[in-house]
């Protein structure tokens, strides 16, 4: 590690970093000299490669991942009267698309050991009128598809954080009716701000291009301003082949974190080959707030990786196991270009703060 002076301030380790070099940065450039930078050779070459990555049918580049998951939703008709099954311990974003589109969404408690939906707990709140899941896969590691996949409701796999990530050897986003990703700032790949729809069906992929944009139709209904520019398709392009890498040392880092922590009273993520750390979330035995707090006040900026289950926002009650999850989970940094003397950095104040806290 290297020798700091004294007086000498540590920068900060932040939570999450866009990894971004001088390919990402003359390919933007190229595009911007070339005068075209609405939708189009960039966007077209983007979906075609990243359908291709995936492994499955076609795809449409939009905005952002929500504007993908209220677009998939429209695409599969579900609107007012339906119900949407979603778990709570997700970010707001799922419960704003299904309200975009009129529906009820019904939210499902999760396994506590993987974060992600129980398969239990969903089937439990199917009723005749469930019209479709959102299924995601929570920090990079897949779901259980296979039971899910056996409740016989259409899935939508919300792959926003698990670009990569494999379930029996299979590409996640593969499983579904549809599949959306996401590429914002801090994802796994980005494109500033912008997202995808990845589906089997022709029909689905060509009702989200058309929804996407509402400007020179034959027809009127209401559409939408969902376009991905030939500028963000450009820099997705590029950070799509680095893909490989960026998994690879996540992993790496992951190790490190698994080596380093294995011998105390935490829950550490769940190995699984399949999975690519988008997030490393350690489970402590109480509340993780004060742990957080003391770890930003040594440059380490820590965070609870949902900022407040769904269920709390709507009042609603019931939900143990992602309460309990939520209150005591705490996520350390973890992104390709975070180096091995950050890292150590990390795990020194973050064992620090245990000892401290008598755990």
């Amino acid at each position: 590690m290297t020798a700091i002076k004294t007086g000498q301030l540590r920068p900060n380790i932040p939570h999450s970093r866009p990894t971004l070099g001088p390919e990402e940065a003359r390919r933007v450039a190229e595009v911007i000299r070339s005068g075209h930078l609405a939708p189009g050779d960039q966007l077209q070459s983007f979906e075609q490669t990243f359908a291709e990555n995936v492994g499955k049918g076609s795809a449409a580049g939009v905005s952002s991942g929500t504007a993908a998951l209220h677009l998939v939703l429209i695409a599969m008709g579900v609107g007012p009267a339906d119900e949407v099954i979603i778990p709570s311990y997700v970010c707001t974003a799922l419960l704003n698309a299904v309200r975009y589109v009129g529906a009820r969404p019904v939210l499902s408690d999760i396994d506590p050991e993987t974060h992600n939906m129980d398969p239990d707990d969903a089937k439990k709140r199917i009723t005749r009128h469930t019209r479709a899941m959102i299924v995601p896969h929570m920090f990079g590691l897949p779901a259980d598809m296979e039971r899910l996949k056996g409740l016989n409701v259409p899935i939508i796999e919300d792959c926003a954080q698990a670009v990569g990530s494999s379930y029996a050897g299979k590409s996640v986003g593969t499983f579904g009716q549809a599949a959306i990703f996401s590429f914002y700032a801090t994802k796994v790949i980005t494109t500033g701000e912008g997202g995808m729809v990845v589906s089997g069906s022709k029909k689905i992929i060509e009702r989200i291009k058309d929804l996407r944009d509402y400007d020179e139709k034959r027809d009127y209904k209401i559409r939408y301003n969902y376009k991905m520019t030939d500028i963000a398709a450009a820099l997705g392009s590029v950070q799509l082949k680095k893909l490989e890498t960026f998994i690879r040392n996540r992993r790496r880092i992951a190790r490190h974190y698994d080596d380093f922590l294995k011998d105390l009273n935490l829950k550490l993520p769940p190995a699984d080959p399949g999975r690519i750390y988008f997030r490393y979330v350690v489970g402590l035995d109480a509340d993780s707030t004060t742990l957080i707090q003391q770890l930003q006040k040594k440059g380490i900026m820590c965070a609870k990786p949902v900022n407040k289950p769904l269920h709390q926002y709507l009042k609603q009650k019931g939900f143990t196991k992602t309460d309990t999850v939520w209150r005591n989970s705490v996520s350390l940094p973890i992104y390709p270009g975070l180096t091995r003397g950050d890292a150590d950095r990390v795990l020194t104040a973050f064992t620090k703060c245990l000892r401290g806290a008598g755990r």
